[in-house]
């Protein structure tokens, strides 16, 4: 049974490409840390919601469901099944374990805003501000590895499906860019030098598509591509509860986060219905 698209090489250049476009969007919030004086939260908020329904929507109804009928076609019901749920979970340890031994203040999940930033610029000698962005970077870099391997699987298995995650994925980079950029800018007083960092920073998520498509896809049975599309799963929900959700919940306004939450579930699903 194949879960494969019969046309490899477009999915694979598409999903490079889609990959490479969502970790290049912290660059992105570097530009609007650079040319706004303060953020607009409550957009924020409702980016971030939005972002988070995406990708709780198509993990759980979608990506989840396709890995459990590829394990359970190959290995019956029950062990199918069990074999999801490894998948899915061991997804949620590995992004764990990696936010576990990033320090809190360069984690990614610590969303910053510009007035964060300029508050700690404040209260803070340049060569700590230089060393917080510089961390930040290199925890980001770090973080986006996994979720590069994840847009990247997604774009194979389904194009439609990809193309959501990608966005997504693009929306919850545009404020580590920010996180990136600002402080190695308030250091260096140099914009182009915290571009060329917030900008490096999200290129570790193409690079696990490439090492997705160069190690995984020549050994992409159904069995693993049932447990890594299950870890896939598991990557995403985990990030939109530990990161996006509180995150958007942060600069609230009105229960603008729940309206963006709502928006891209709806989004995502009448996305996948006309698009099926």
């Amino acid at each position: 049974m194949s879960f494969f698209s019969t046309n490899v090489t477009d999915d694979v250049l598409l999903a490079l490409g889609l990959t490479l476009f969502a970790g290049l969007a912290t660059g992105i919030g570097s530009l609007i840390a650079f040319f706004t004086q303060s953020t607009n939260k409550k957009f924020l908020s409702i980016a971030l919601g939005f972002s988070a329904g995406v990708m709780i929507y198509v993990s759980l109804v979608e990506i989840f469901v396709k890995a459990k009928d590829a394990l359970t076609a190959a290995h019956g019901d029950t062990k199918g099944y069990w074999l999801t749920l490894v998948g899915f979970f061991g997804g949620m340890l590995v992004i764990a374990l990696i936010d576990r031994f990033i320090p809190k203040a360069s984690n990614p999940h610590e969303v910053k805003t510009v007035e964060d930033v300029q508050y700690a610029q404040e209260h803070a000698e340049a060569e700590r501000l230089m060393r917080m962005g510089l961390f930040t970077a290199l925890a980001i870099a770090i973080h986006n590895f996994p979720e590069g391997i994840a847009t990247f699987m997604s774009v194979i298995q389904d194009p439609s499906v990809g193309v959501a995650v990608a966005i997504a994925v693009a929306i919850h980079n545009i404020p580590e860019g920010i996180a990136v950029a600002i402080p190695i800018f308030y250091a260096t007083g140099k914009k182009m030098k915290a571009f060329k960092w917030s900008f490096a920073s999200g290129l570790s998520e193409p690079l696990g598509a490439l090492i997705a498509f160069l190690i995984l896809m020549p050994f992409l049975t159904d069995t693993m591509f049932g447990i890594v599309f299950a870890g896939v799963a598991g990557i995403m929900v985990f990030i939109s509860i530990d990161e996006l959700l509180p995150a958007a919940k942060k600069y609230d306004e009105a229960h603008s986060s729940v309206y963006g939450l709502v928006a891209g579930m709806a989004v995502m699903a009448v996305s996948l219905v006309l698009l099926a």
